[in-house]
Formats: structure tokens, C-alpha cells, sequence
């Protein structure tokens, strides 16, 4: 073959990389199964009830994956709070979710499903200013910097030689030397440039891969310098054949809160995975919240000043926004208004920008003062000797009282299909209002409209790009022994439907696609 020839056939392999989708680093595939695509958070779920969750459940209504809160040893605190788990006390796997042979049953279980697993993985740091001992029972103590449990000692965390504050605290989050070398919230920070440190923690994470995880969420990786979590990546093994193909990289994204401006750039970590998209939520809960108009949705994504959906990870709700600990109680969307959540949700499944995850909460009692919720701390469900209860499914698909169980809802397991079953089809048929209303379809696969519009009721003939014939509403019921148990939507010859989304509905939406036909 010429020279040429080659140079042209270079060419025209990068062009089809970027044709089909592949993203831009390694490690921002997320390895999932078939067409799945949506990650859920099942927060400080104990591992044997996880693993069941996916055989009865995630695996048969479509999910993808599951974000696992921290599996290591941590302190046990005081009312056993739910941050407790991200302060490290050792990497041995116990936690109050299980300990490690019940960690590795599931995780066995969940891949066997077609679900993987992502942990959260907490690198940045280790505990407070306490002493005590942790899950393991591994004594340590914070003030002196000694976690036998690893081991790391004072020489293995960051000091006034590479802090330049005088507490060691972080008062300059956009100074990448304050917020990289000094304590987040008093947590004593380790010192990752340590080929020691980087060693540890590489070691943990191997364990894991080893396991048959498919990849991690890095919690502050903004308190990370890049090129620490680079020179760990480098020490990292391929995923566990058993469940993945030859040379698989893990999947990673990171926890960068960045709106714009000076700070910490989100795009500083994509060449080591995805990052969570905190634009994506802030923007979302403005328009639903109607603060923007919702027909400005059509250019969501990159547009909005957002990372390429090839590098973001997006959500509605996460364990920390529902407390107020990241964004503003009050724009914040989360369970505590149900008919809000379920419209964001269904739009974030619906609309093609980023890997989507969902939340998966349990119950505490909400108490707002001053803007601020006095009970954020509150842990998961347990007894009295602190042991988490057990989720226990209702015939209904809800959740014992405890457990918020939002995965479940009709509304958002239906959307997960949706999305799994759009695909890569692009958005066609866009058609709004000039305000409130907005409607669209994915390619010839699936059709959705929202009706935001206070007061009014959208109906309206609409192109749905579907093929002719009778389609269960998602939002109202299911397809079952081929009938539809709610609403349908009549679709024509010519691809038009009948579009009626009243003010006053349980839901602001109608969804529909082809695999929901009768």
C-alpha cells in the first residue's frame, strides 16, 4: 500500500472513531451490557440486599449499573451519620453495607444480571480530627495522622511544607494549590505525589477491579492533582476477564463541582474519564423551576457552556445535593417534591448528553431552618444496635416505608427503557411552544412531550416519527399480555398523534416508544 494510501486510511479510522461515539479516554466507558444505559445510586444499600436487587429487579427493568456508596473500613461516629463513610479508615472491604465475601457474592451476582458495579472510592483523604476506631475494628487516630489499619502516618499527608495556609484548611477553593494540598473540611489530606501513598491506594482499587467492578466515581477529585491520579492509573489492572473483554480499562468519573469562571476546570480531569456534569443539574432545575424557558432545552448539552457528552456524567439528584451540600435547598430537585423529580428525570433519560445516573434514596425527616436542613446528617434506616435494615419490595414494585426507592417508580423505570431503546437515534421532530411546551422524538424509536406551561393544557397534533399504530403512555402504565394498563397514544400513518398533557395531571409528561406497542 503507498504512503498515501495509508495517510488516507489513518484518516478515515479517527473519523469513524468519532462517528460512532467512542469517547475520548479510556477510562469514560462505562463497559455496560447490551443496550443499557443508566446508572443508579442505591445509597448505603447493604451488599446482599444490592445483590438481590439486581436478579429481581435492575437486571429485568434494564439498568445498567449501580453506584455502590464507599465499601471500605471507616469511623463509626456519633448517631452514625451518613458521611461517616467517607472518612477512611483503612482500604479493607467492610463497611456498614457488608464485608468482603458478601461484596464479592454480589458483585458475581449483579454482573450475572447484566448490572455492573461502580464504588465510590474516596481517595483524597481519611478522617477527621478524632480518634477512634473504625468498621474493621482498626484503631486510628486523626490528630496525630496514624491509620495502622493501611498503614499511613504523618509523613504520608500533606503539611505546611505544600499547604500554604496557616491551619492547613482550604479557604481558596479556585487556588489549585490550596484546594489540592490542604484539608477539605478539616479531613487530613494525603499526600498523592507519594509513591508510597499512590502504591496503597492502587492496591485497593486492584482489589476491587479484581472483584469484577467495572470502575469507580472518584469523590473530590478536585481535591486531586491530575497527574497524582494519572501516575495511579498506571499502577492499575485491566478489568476482570470473567465479566469484561481483554484489556478493558476501568470506567471513572470524577467529582469536579465547577460552574465556570477561574476555578478548577472540569476538562482538566476528562483525559482520565468522565466528569460529572454539575452545570447539567443547576441548568435543569432552572428551567423546570421556571426560571428559563423550557423550548431553550433544545440545545442542551456542550451549548450550555457543558463538557462533550462523550466526557460528562450527568444527574438530577445525587446524596449530597438532596442535603444541600451541593447547590441551594430550594432549586435543588430530589423526593421531596416527587412530580418535579419525575419530569427532570425523564427529560435527563430522554434527552442524548452524557452517561445518566439516577438516584435511589431512603427516608429522613426534612427539618428547614434558615435554609438549611438541620437533619441532613441523618444515616440510612437501622436498628438499634446501628445495623441498616433491609429494603423489602412490595408487590406494587415500591419499597418498605424506609426506602425511597425512586428506581422503582413507573415513571423513571419506563424512561430507563426509553433511553435504552433510543440509543444513539438523534433528536428529530423538535417542537415547542415558544415557552412551557416542548416535545421531540428519537429518531423512529421513541417520542416525548413536557408540559411545564402553568395553567394551560397542551393539545396539540404532533409528529412523533414512530411508525403507525396504538402506543402505551410510560408515564400512565406498562404494556402487559398486550394490552397497555393506562393511557395510549394513537399514532397515524403519517407518524402524527394527538398530544394531550393537562395542567392538573398526576405528570407533566407523555412518553412513548416502540417496544411499548400493541
Amino acid at each position: 500500500m503507498a504512503f498515501n494510501s495509508y495517510i488516507l486510511l489513518f484518516f478515515a479510522l479517527v473519523a469513524a472513531h468519532f462517528r460512532c461515539g467512542l469517547t475520548n479516554s479510556p477510562y469514560s466507558h462505562p463497559h455496560f451490557a447490551g443496550n443499557r444505559s443508566v446508572i443508579v445510586h442505591l445509597m448505603q444499600w447493604k451488599f446482599v440486599d444490592i445483590a438481590a436487587e439486581c436478579e429481581r429487579f435492575l437486571g429485568p427493568f434494564g439498568y445498567g449499573g449501580i453506584q455502590l456508596s464507599p465499601v471500605n473500613e471507616h469511623a463509626v461516629l456519633g448517631n452514625r451519620p451518613w458521611y461517616e463513610l467517607y472518612q477512611p479508615v483503612s482500604y479493607r472491604i467492610i463497611s456498614r453495607s457488608g464485608n468482603e465475601a458478601e461484596f464479592k457474592d454480589m458483585v458475581h451476582r449483579c454482573n450475572k444480571a447484566g448490572v455492573r458495579i461502580y464504588v465510590d472510592a474516596v481517595l483524597n483523604h481519611m478522617t477527621g480530627a478524632q480518634e477512634g476506631s473504625g468498621t474493621a475494628g482498626s484503631h486510628y487516630n486523626g490528630n496525630s495522622m496514624q491509620y495502622p489499619g493501611v498503614p499511613f502516618g504523618p509523613n504520608d499527608f500533606h503539611g505546611h511544607e505544600s499547604c500554604p495556609t496557616s491551619d492547613l484548611e482550604i479557604h481558596n477553593y479556585d487556588n489549585a494549590q490550596e484546594a489540592r494540598n490542604c484539608r477539605l473540611s478539616g479531613l487530613r489530606d494525603l499526600k498523592q505525589s507519594s509513591e508510597y501513598v499512590r502504591t496503597k491506594q492502587a492496591e485497593f482499587l486492584n482489589k476491587l477491579i479484581d472483584a469484577g467492578v467495572a470502575g469507580f466515581r472518584f469523590d473530590a477529585s478536585k481535591h486531586m492533582w491530575p497527574g497524582d491520579l494519572e501516575a495511579i492509573y498506571g499502577k492499575l489492572h485491566s478489568l476482570n476477564t470473567a465479566y469484561f473483554p481483554s484489556n478493558s480499562k476501568p470506567f471513572v468519573y470524577h467529582e469536579v463541582i465547577y460552574y465556570g469562571g477561574n476555578g478548577i476546570k472540569s476538562s482538566e480531569y476528562t483525559r482520565l474519564g468522565r466528569a460529572i456534569e454539575f452545570h447539567y443539574y443547576r441548568e435543569l432545575a432552572n428551567v423546570l423551576r421556571h426560571h428559563n424557558q423550557l423550548k431553550w432545552l433544545k440545545t442542551f448539552g456542550q451549548n450550555w457552556s457543558m463538557v462533550p457528552s462523550d466526557d460528562a456524567l450527568v444527574m438530577v439528584d445525587s446524596h449530597d445535593m438532596q442535603r444541600g451540600h451541593t447547590g441551594t435547598l430550594g432549586l435543588n430537585i430530589n423526593f421531596f417534591e416527587p412530580k418535579l423529580l419525575k419530569v427532570a428525570t425523564a427529560f435527563m433519560l430522554a434527552w442524548p448528553y452524557g452517561v445518566t445516573r439516577v438516584m435511589s434514596s431512603y427516608h429522613w425527616n426534612q427539618k428547614i431552618q434558615n435554609g438549611h436542613d438541620v437533619n441532613d446528617w441523618m444515616g440510612p434506616p437501622s436498628d438499634s444496635h446501628g445495623n441498616i435494615l433491609s429494603v423489602k419490595p412490595n408487590a406494587d414494585l415500591t419499597c418498605n416505608k424506609e426506602w425511597v426507592c425512586e428506581h422503582r417508580w413507573r415513571q423513571i423505570h419506563n424512561m430507563v427503557a426509553f433511553r435504552n431503546i433510543a440509543g444513539s437515534e438523534p433528536v428529530t421532530h423538535w417542537w415547542d411552544n415558544g415557552d412551557y411546551e416542548i416535545a421531540c422524538s428519537r429518531g423512529n424509536k421513541a417520542f416525548i412531550a413536557l408540559n411545564l406551561q402553568p395553567g394551560q393544557t397542551l393539545h396539540r397534533t404532533l409528529q412523533t416519527g414512530l411508525p403507525k399504530g396504538e402506543y402505551c403512555d410510560l408515564v400512565t402504565g406498562n404494556l402487559k399480555d398486550g394490552k397497555c394498563t393506562g393511557s395510549t397514544v394513537h399514532v397515524d400513518q403519517s407518524g402524527n398523534a394527538e398530544i394531550t398533557i393537562n395542567s392538573s395531571s398526576d405528570d407533566d409528561f407523555v412518553a412513548i416508544h416502540v417496544h411499548a406497542k400493541h
